[in-house]
């Protein structure tokens, strides 16, 4: 399996699960080679040069994907527009996107640090969202170009799965983001990962309103 990674908190359960269920070590350094933020995954993934990887729902539309994302039920706290000059996150696409869509105005900021930071006067994009439509949103979904029978049956496992986070690896996550493991507890509580009927509804509310084809 050639499955890329994005080296955020929000994906840390997966990837504690991938490292317990991967077990030939060449499927873990494959792992551990292909990691980016999520532009670049979805460029890679686009390009073929990875099998799966959970990309932008902004560029999700037309591929191959199972009912196994990241989604927020209300508030998330890593996509927020902060007050100051107006610029998008480059390591972003569907937060750029939802960011106008709202028709909010500001910086976008994304992943760990938009957790670290913590600005006043900054918005929730998943918490207004909500506020607009009543639905979660759904911010990334894993893809794949091959192999679907076996990225299925991975997602179902996961999405199956009560993965549990060892305290060695909270606490150097914690080190890296300036959070502490408790606040990481937290911010994982607000994260599900299962795409059901709402999740779904919510997804074609956000690719028509984006004019996604």
């Amino acid at each position: 399996m050639i499955i890329a990674k994005i080296d955020y908190i929000n994906l840390l359960p997966f990837y504690v699960f991938l490292k317990r269920h991967l077990r030939s070590n060449s499927s873990k350094k494959a792992l551990e080679y292909r990691k980016g933020v999520p532009s670049s995954i979805n460029e890679a993934f686009k390009k073929r040069r990875i099998e799966a990887a959970m990309i932008s729902s902004v560029v999700s539309k037309n591929e191959r994907c199972s009912d196994f994302g990241i989604v927020a039920k209300k508030e998330v706290l890593s996509v927020l527009v902060c007050p100051g000059e107006e610029r998008e996150d480059s390591e972003s696409s569907t937060s750029n996107v939802l960011a106008k869509i709202l028709g909010l105005q500001g910086e976008v900021l994304i992943g760990d640090k938009a957790l670290s930071k913590r600005k006043k006067g900054c918005v929730d994009l998943a918490k207004k969202w909500y506020e607009r439509t009543g639905l979660p949103f759904v911010f990334a979904r894993f893809c794949y170009k091959k192999r679907a029978r076996a990225y299925e049956k991975l997602s179902k496992k996961f999405l199956s799965s009560n993965v549990k986070i060892p305290r060695y690896i909270l606490k150097r996550y914690a080190k890296r983001s300036n959070l502490t493991p408790q606040e990481i507890d937290a911010y994982l509580d607000l994260i599900h990962y299962e795409i059901g009927h709402k999740e779904k509804r919510s997804l074609k509310k956000f690719f028509k309103l984006a004019n996604i084809q």
